[in-house]
């Protein structure tokens, strides 16, 4: 097979395998030589803000010198983007070689009647071989959607387990609450290995530090009383961090507020971990500062700013930070939304917060796919006067973009429409 055609191979992978255990997933890594016991791992779960910690989590110890690969999901615009390596996406040629190995393992294992792996399972594997063939150091480790029952949860003694915030959303396969939800994500935590997580909403706090508690894990909860924001523009944030008897002034290139928490989650797992990685406090502010995570706040343009909230919570974050800005001029708003979120939901509190200006909807492609002129119809039900809908991504952006004048544009309702309009942006600028 050629690169396009493993793409192609994996892209196809969820029309035939179904979940398998991590048993399943320990036996094809013992037969591959466990290469996720060469690394030292940080693991990370959560609902929003998993990547941006991963982020600055690897931000950080490439400031300090190390190697450092990260396995993150979803990708906005390439596959590859899931495996980084000094923050390089991984050539096309080693991903197929990744592909092409693990393929010889995976169809031994089907002869013995065993299981295909599944989507996510396939990738992690390769994310494996592809960091032991780097021969990196650290792996951060970020679980897919859930944590308990996640492929990465086969890893068995991380350096450290940290857990993002909580909020509802795969509710169909992590429960319908969110301490259902934060006990999945729990299930990362192992025996002893320090644990430190978002406390702001105390239903899942109370659930992570009982299990931390059971599993005589230390346990470091981050609340909001704990950093203090100094200075806010269109460049980032300067903020003042607490903790224990020390205090730190970080500075983030992005927007929102939000990313403080997500930052200092990030700060704290590393002064926890100092004994390991022994990079000096200031290397780990540097690294802070040079963190980039693309699709999240990213501004992408001047005035132009592409975010991927897609669910409850991540709208409700993205409506404050746009709030934050509206006195720099009128908002327009580009938006799209797949089948099975609550996008009239979204689209109300959107409404309801903001009162956007100008808004055009589009339509991301794939089998999930709300058409741009019924998501036209949400708005305008509920009160927006300029509402327009055109289904190809890149005319939506250049109509959103003309509309926007001298004020702000944010495009936002999914990761995939963020990797759409990076994609436009990218062969745009060809």
């Amino acid at each position: 097979m050629n690169y396009a055609e493993a793409v192609e191979y994996i892209d196809e992978i969820p029309k035939f395998t179904k979940k398998n255990s991590l048993d399943h997933t320990r036996e094809l890594l013992r037969r591959m030589g466990s290469p996720e016991e060469k690394f030292k791992i940080i693991h990370v779960a959560g609902t929003n803000g998993k990547g941006s910690v991963c982020s600055y989590l690897n931000a950080m110890l490439m400031e300090g010198g190390y190697r450092c690969g990260m396995f993150t999901s979803p990708h906005l615009v390439k596959i590859n983007e899931r495996f980084m390596i000094n923050n390089r996406k991984v050539s096309d040629e080693l991903f197929l070689e990744a592909f092409t190995e693990l393929k010889k393992i995976i169809d031994q294992f089907i002869v013995q009647k065993e299981a295909h792996p599944t989507y996510f399972e396939m990738l992690f594997l390769m994310g494996m071989y592809i960091f032991d063939k780097e021969d990196v150091e650290y792996v951060i480790l970020e679980t897919g959607m859930g944590g308990r029952l996640d492929a990465t949860n086969t890893v068995k003694r991380p350096l450290a387990c940290v857990i993002t915030s909580i909020s509802k959303d795969h509710m169909e396969y992590l429960g319908d609450t969110i301490p259902k939800i934060a006990a999945e994500k729990a299930g990362i935590i192992k025996p002893h290995v320090p644990v430190i997580y978002d406390g702001h909403k105390r239903e899942a706090a109370c659930v992570i530090a009982a299990r931390a508690k059971e599993l005589k894990s230390p346990a470091y909860e981050l609340v909001s009383s704990m950093y203090t924001v100094k200075k806010q523009g269109r460049d980032g944030i300067t903020f003042e961090f607490s903790f224990e008897k020390e205090k730190v002034t970080l500075q983030i290139p992005y927007i929102a507020k939000y990313q403080m928490m997500n930052a200092s989650l990030a700060y704290l797992t590393m002064k926890k971990l100092e004994n390991v990685h022994h990079i000096s406090r200031e290397n780990l502010i540097h690294g802070i500062a040079k963190s980039r995570w693309p699709g999240r706040m990213e501004t992408v343009l001047p005035g132009v700013i592409i975010d991927g909230a897609h669910n409850e919570d991540g709208i409700a974050e993205f409506v404050k930070t746009v709030n934050d800005f509206k006195s720099e001029g009128e908002v327009t708003l580009l938006f799209s939304a797949v089948r099975d979120k609550r996008y009239q939901s979204m689209i109300r509190e959107i409404v309801e917060g903001i009162h956007p200006q100008h808004v055009v909807t589009t339509q991301i492609s794939g089998n999930r796919i709300v058409s741009a002129k019924e998501l036209a119809a949400v708005f305008a039900e509920l009160g927006c006067q300029d509402v327009s809908a055109c289904s190809n991504v890149g005319a939506a952006f250049e109509t959103a973009n003309h509309k926007r004048k001298g004020g702000m544009l944010f495009c936002v309702g999914s990761l995939y429409l963020v990797g759409e309009v990076k994609d436009y942006l990218n062969n745009r600028n060809r």
